[in-house]
């Protein structure tokens, strides 16, 4: 642990009386807050503070040590000033978390274009599909997809996560095109375990509604619903960032164009925006200029698929009560090879 950043953050307790508002005018979340305190009583060997549930207030140790941890922070302070700050080629290491099929189809490059551009850096990719605790588990950075960002970390917005429905040309040779949504409950579904299991939510012309989506086989990961729907298990809702290449190659076709399934942000989450390591700033920098415009990187090159797309897969003949409304469809890159962020973030 950082023993000036330690320093500020007691200084900062102390002056207001609350973790929480110190939390808050340092940009850490609580937790973060928490930790420092400890590690710096830990390696003075006091407590600096009682704590109850109401009030905070200073212990004899820690009126001592007030004034001498202003002075260090103002030493410090000044030394920077007079000599700045050194600038050297970036080291270290990232300890970085996300879901398996985010990291498969998009991080994975991200990363390895990092480390071509900072060769004296170290990476850890954890892909993985469960929310990670970064204090715990000592993550520097997990990109999480999701509307619901933990509160207790700082969230950087990188981009839109959209979601197509979509099936196997098979299925839809078998079984017909879903016409509407509620005729959804006429077909198999595949479901995520965390992202639209029991409903989905849809827009058309900016009207959303829910609809019951009971899938007959559902999974905690994207890449086994994309691969249950090319074997023709059923209709999935899968990230556009994991099927742009298999709907753009009539491997996957879209089914329900005119609605568009609810859209989630992805954000960069990590502990705090005081005294970030280099590292890290370069990073979240690095993600901000792969994601770049409004739109994500996937999303914009040639359509999915559209009405004569699904024409040309489907042949008419063999489709039962087919009614597809003709669309510009959205634009996407093929993917490098998904919860999650999911609603419920990594």
């Amino acid at each position: 642990m950082d023993r000036l950043t330690a320093m500020q953050v007691f200084v900062e307790i102390a002056e207001r009386s609350s973790l929480t508002d110190a939390a808050r005018v340092l940009d850490m979340s609580r937790a973060m807050v928490s930790r420092n305190l400890e590690s710096l009583e830990q390696w003075l060997g006091v407590r600096l503070l009682h704590r109850t549930t109401r009030r905070v207030s200073l212990t004899d140790a820690g009126n001592e040590a007030l004034q001498r941890c202003r002075d260090v922070l103002a030493l410090t302070g000044d030394v920077q000033a007079i000599a700045g700050v050194r600038q050297t080629a970036p080291r270290g290491k990232l300890r970085i978390a996300t879901s398996v099929s985010f990291a498969q189809a998009f991080l994975t490059n991200v990363v390895a274009t990092f480390l071509d551009r900072h060769p004296k850096v170290e990476i850890e990719l954890l892909a993985q599909e469960r929310s990670v605790n970064l204090v715990e588990e000592r993550i520097d950075l997990a990109v999480r997809i999701g509307n619901a960002p933990d509160s207790a970390l700082v969230a950087r917005r990188l981009g839109v996560c959209r979601s197509v429905l979509c099936a196997s040309p098979e299925y839809l040779r078998a079984h017909g095109v879903p016409t509407d949504p509620a005729s959804l409950e006429q077909h198999r579904c595949i479901s995520h375990a965390y992202v639209g299991r029991n409903e989905l939510r849809l827009s058309q012309k900016k009207q959303m509604i829910k609809v019951p989506f009971h899938g007959a086989l559902q999974t905690n990961e994207s890449t086994v619903a994309r691969q249950a729907a090319l074997r023709g298990a059923g209709i999935a809702l899968l990230p556009t960032y994991l099927v742009s290449a298999d709907l753009r190659e009539h491997r996957l076709v879209r089914v329900l164009p005119e609605y568009e399934p609810e859209a989630l942000d992805i954000h960069a989450m990590y502990l705090s925006r005081q005294h970030q390591p280099p590292l890290l700033r370069l990073m979240l920098d690095h993600l901000a200029e792969q994601f770049g415009q409004s739109d994500a990187p996937w999303d914009r090159s040639d359509a999915d698929a559209d009405a004569s797309a699904v024409a040309s897969a489907i042949p008419s003949t063999s489709v039962k009560k087919v009614s597809i409304a003709t669309r510009k469809a959205e634009p996407s890159t093929k993917p490098v090879s998904r919860s999650r962020s999911t609603s419920r973030k990594k």
